[in-house]
């Protein structure tokens, strides 16, 4: 099973390469053209709402809810009860989602308040963010109707077009970045149009796949035929609480944004940056993983196959954990050569380069709690078990919370980074003592063999690409050409390192596909 699993995650991961490298360009774009002023604070603070609810829909609380129940009706029920169901979901959340936007575009000023007060003092920034966020709403809908689809392909084993379709959002902003920004007045406005336009680009690749699947669903608001056992009532009594559970790390951005808000302007684009950076291995490698772990944890639950869920999470955790620990001390490592290389251009300054690397330092060890609750928590919701991780998710709120006060005084928006980061890594932390007690997950043996070989391998690694990359003031001095030659070469180093101390130590892949 994990081999099969791994070679899913493989397919989700190459399609979602292409979404995150035009992701990478997207934000070059950005920094090239917005920079890091109010423009770029106003769009960001907007674009936060719409990527929130992507996020909640296309990672979290919509497919984490709406997958077991549907995988539980593909393995046990009939396929007619199977696309009744499908037609049901697809009326009532098409409609849930159309009454969210409305009352989002009436109330798009209270939203910005409440999100970026440090905007009110600011009157031309506030305005700026508000017509953008009133914009992109009508994303939202369709992003919803994206991420159902997606449920169902990766219900019916079929994970390339979810991951891939994310490509037509970065496309559109690249386009309206290079090619409108530069001559309009009012780049945060030609930004939301495009991220709307490109919602519903995306609803529509999904079309000509549903319908070759043979799983295109017709809208229909008749009642179960089974009144005790609703399959629509089921996934949003299930989605309420994940919304909280599956958003943790966005809801706790959000609160970062609120604070940095109050901070000198700058301060919310460097977090963006960073932020960025940071989540790129997560979603370039641990979501493909993530996505492709519910759907035969929840087969396995269903099955009551105990012994199999249990030996999936360690699979599961044993592969995230190889991508991210090395990944983690080569961002720390190399932070301000990428922020250097990849943003440091026209509008975006020396100043916020420079920045925006302590952030990113800072956000980098918060990458390992993050990538574990995308494996941890599928555990507790492939058992259609929501209210645990939204018991967690709050512990992990509230110390978010009262580690950013404590810090954003003393290390402003490093200060918020770092509580991000903690309080990520306890959400993990809790999320895998609760799997353990409750006898859910049983560790496999050979753990702390592991995980040593792994910790050393990591560290070398760091140490070769500190010695060999040198100052990151060399790396400003060089031309464009000499930047990128330079951090491609020390990325490979670093790779090339990684492997074969590793093999020396004797970690190996095939082991993770045997077990």
């Amino acid at each position: 099973m994990p081999s099969k699993i791994l070679k899913s995650a493989f397919v989700v991961s190459t399609m979602t390469f292409l979404s995150r490298i035009s992701g990478l360009i997207r934000d070059i774009a950005f920094a090239n053209y917005l920079g890091s002023g109010a423009a770029a604070d106003a769009f960001f603070v907007a674009f936060r709402i719409p990527n929130l609810f992507r996020r909640i829909f296309g990672e979290g609380a919509f497919s984490l809810a709406f997958v077991p129940v549907l995988s539980e009706y593909h393995h046990s029920r009939s396929e007619q009860e199977t696309r009744d169901f499908i037609n049901r979901m697809l009326a009532q959340l098409g409609l849930a989602v159309l009454l969210v936007c409305i009352v989002g575009m009436l109330f798009s000023d209270s939203l910005i308040s409440l999100i970026a007060p440090g905007f009110r003092d600011e009157p031309a920034k506030f305005k700026m963010a508000a017509d953008a966020l009133q914009i992109t709403f009508p994303y939202l809908f369709f992003i919803s109707l994206v991420a159902m689809a997606a449920g169902i392909f990766n219900t019916y084993d079929r994970f390339a077009v979810p991951a891939v379709t994310p490509v037509l959002l970065n496309i559109c902003l690249i386009t309206a970045a290079v090619v409108f920004v530069p001559s309009n007045e009012n780049p945060t406005l030609v930004l939301a149009i495009a991220v709307s336009i490109s919602g519903l680009l995306q609803f529509l690749l999904q079309i000509p796949f549903l319908k070759k699947q043979a799983v295109l669903p017709v809208p229909s608001f008749r009642r179960a035929r089974d009144k005790q056992d609703d399959g629509v009532k089921k996934v949003f009594k299930l989605m309420l609480p994940v919304i909280y559970g599956s958003s943790v790390a966005q809801v706790n951005s959000i609160i970062n944004t609120v604070l940095a808000s109050f901070l000198v302007t700058g301060s919310v684009s460097w977090l963006y940056y960073s932020d960025r950076l940071m989540e790129f291995p997560l979603a370039l490698f641990v979501l493909a993983i993530s996505t492709v772990i519910l759907p035969n944890l929840s087969k396995q639950h269903t099955q009551g196959d105990i012994k199999e869920f249990s030996r999936t999470l360690d699979w599961g955790l044993k592969v995230v954990l190889l991508i991210v620990v090395p990944s983690v001390i080569g961002m720390y490592v190399l932070s301000g050569q990428l922020m250097v290389t990849l943003f440091q251009y026209n509008e975006f300054s020396q100043h916020d380069a420079l920045m925006s690397a302590k952030s990113l330092r800072a956000y980098s060890f918060g990458l390992i709690g993050l990538a574990l609750v995308k494996v941890l928590a599928p555990g507790f919701y492939a058992k259609q078990d929501t209210k645990t991780p939204v018991k967690i998710g709050v512990i992990s709120m509230i110390a978010n919370v009262i580690l950013a006060l404590l810090l954003v005084s003393p290390f402003k928006h490093v200060g918020l980074a770092t509580a991000f980061s903690l309080s990520a890594c306890l959400n993990a932390i809790l999320l895998l003592w609760l799997l353990l007690r409750l006898g859910l997950y049983k560790p496999q043996a050979g753990w702390s063999a592991y995980m040593l070989r792994l910790v050393i391998a990591s560290v070398a690694m760091g140490l070769v690409v500190y010695l060999v990359s040198g100052d990151v003031q060399d790396l400003i001095d060089s031309t464009l050409f000499q930047r990128i030659s330079k951090l491609a070469f020390w990325i490979v180093i670093g790779m090339t390192s990684f492997v074969i101390l590793s093999y020396a130590m004797g970690l190996r892949i095939k082991h993770l596909l045997m077990q």
